[in-house]
């Protein structure tokens, strides 16, 4: 295999390498042993991949290659190398979620999605960075360090998933595995360049045996998810195919049918440029732009108008994850693990969610509940909205917790936070760049209507192209 061949293998798509290492034209070593290359040259400038499987991984690639051979029936991603957040298990790696406190959690078995995505033939090649807890929305762990932008190292790479996404970002993974509860999926994919899907809570199971995730606490339950990160739309599209429907693991799950119901055409796309009147920075509102252009251009309907409510769910987030409970939670079980940062992070949002007591908690899941009739009015003639994921460009590495900046992000995140409290799906996807940096858009749809948000998603793409993978600058 020449170094040329090796350096087009990183490039590709994982539906791409799995269609190649289907029909022969290149082997599960060859991929495999090329991305591990690409995480020696590249992972010592970024910081991204903290735990390289190699061994284990060129073991399956190889028993993937005998099974092609054999001429065996080959499932979906066979022979594709795959990267997992620190966060989801994968058995014989701690799920360490970047805490020392944490550094020797194995886990009895592989989370749901990672057992999905090795059944159809997806090989695990590396654990990613992830800030510690999942809290910040920069990535820095005390296990581990910083991980840094591939476009701008003084840029923050984004929130907790942005380890997995800088991998994607520059070649050492053609698909991950990542998680978001405020954005940890979004945020990072607009910072480095990248695609990703939040799904709709109960779609694609989260489960752990390790750890304080027995003990989440209702209104987490209601927003956290776990989801695919990819460069490609059809990678996300192949992933949530693979990852989606119901387990005993987790009982929020549900049998939804992959594809919906026919929306009449032209479908509505409501574009909100500055989500609340708060501001939004020119790149983002031209990023947004650009995407409502592009779907004009693919044959839907757009129109700028806002739905309702979008300061109001976003407030009731912030209530819904700091309930007396849940500060009790917190205060009993992780503040006494949970290195400085982890603590002036929560410090700071606990302030800005303010002192709710039972009846203010109450009332924010009353309030969410009046919120998704009228989303789900507003998305019944506009079934699509396209919005920033955060109003302003990545922040300089490691201000997220200045004085404010918890406040302040929460502000700019506004229209991300609302989509976590109402449960919605969303695809965000680059559309460009601007003076070094991505400029991405989420594209939001109905509960359970993922395969609206991916086809919305995939005429922008195929109109304003992909960014990655990228080398580190």
């Amino acid at each position: 295999m020449t170094a040329g061949t090796a350096t087009e293998l990183w490039q590709m798509g994982a539906t791409e390498l799995a269609e190649s290492v289907r029909s022969g034209r290149v082997s599960s070593v060859d991929v495999v042993e090329a991305h591990l290359r690409r995480v020696e040259e590249v992972n010592p400038a970024v910081n991204a991949v903290v735990r390289v499987m190699g061994e284990q991984a060129l073991a399956s690639a190889r028993e993937a290659d005998r099974a092609v051979a054999a001429g065996a029936d080959l499932p979906r991603f066979h022979g594709v190398p795959f990267t997992v957040k620190e966060l989801i298990d994968v058995a014989g790696t701690p799920t360490t979620q970047g805490l020392r406190a944490l550094a020797d959690a194995y886990p009895a078995r592989d989370a749901p999605a990672v057992e999905r995505l090795k059944a159809a033939g997806a090989i695990p090649v590396g654990r990613t960075n992830m800030p510690s807890g999942a809290v910040r929305w920069h990535c820095e762990s005390e296990l581990w360090g910083a991980t840094l932008n591939p476009w701008d190292a003084a840029r923050t790479p984004g929130a907790s998933s942005a380890g997995e996404a800088v991998a994607i970002a520059t070649g050492m993974s053609p698909l991950g595995l990542g998680s978001d509860g405020l954005g940890s999926l979004r945020h990072p994919a607009q910072c480095c360049g990248i695609a990703v899907l939040k799904p709709t809570p109960g779609r694609i199971p989260l489960a752990t045996s390790v750890g304080p995730g027995e003990m989440t606490t209702i209104g987490v339950q209601l927003t956290s998810v776990v989801g695919p990160l990819a460069r490609h739309v059809v990678d996300l599209r192949a992933a949530f195919e693979v990852l989606a429907g119901p387990t005993w693991r987790d009982p929020w799950t549900v049998p939804a049918p992959l594809l919906g119901p026919a929306v009449d055409a032209p479908v509505r796309v409501a574009v909100v440029v500055d989500p609340g009147g708060h501001g939004t920075a020119r790149q983002v509102r031209a990023g947004v732009r650009r995407a409502a252009e592009a779907l004009a251009d693919a044959g839907y309907a757009v129109d700028e108008v806002e739905p309702p409510g979008i300061d109001a769910a976003a407030d009731a987030l912030l209530v819904m994850l700091s309930t007396p409970g849940t500060r009790l939670g917190y205060e009993q079980v992780m503040r006494p693990a949970a290195p400085d940062p982890v603590r002036r992070f929560m410090t700071d949002f606990f302030e800005a969610a303010g002192s709710p007591d039972a009846w203010a908690a109450e009332l924010a899941f009353i309030t969410r509940q009046t919120l998704l009739r009228q989303w789900g009015e507003f998305q019944e003639t506009r079934p699509l909205i396209v919005a920033p994921v955060a109003t302003e460009v990545p922040a300089l590495a490691g201000t997220d917790l200045d004085d404010g900046q918890v406040a302040e992000t929460i502000r700019t995140m506004r229209m991300t936070t609302a989509v976590n409290a109402l449960g919605l799906p969303a695809v965000a996807l680059p559309v460009g760049v601007t003076e070094g940096l991505p400029q991405a858009v989420q594209v939001i749809g109905p509960r359970y209507r993922e395969d609206l948000c991916l086809d919305a998603a995939a005429a922008i793409e195929d109109r304003c192209g992909v960014l990655t993978p990228i080398d580190p600058r």
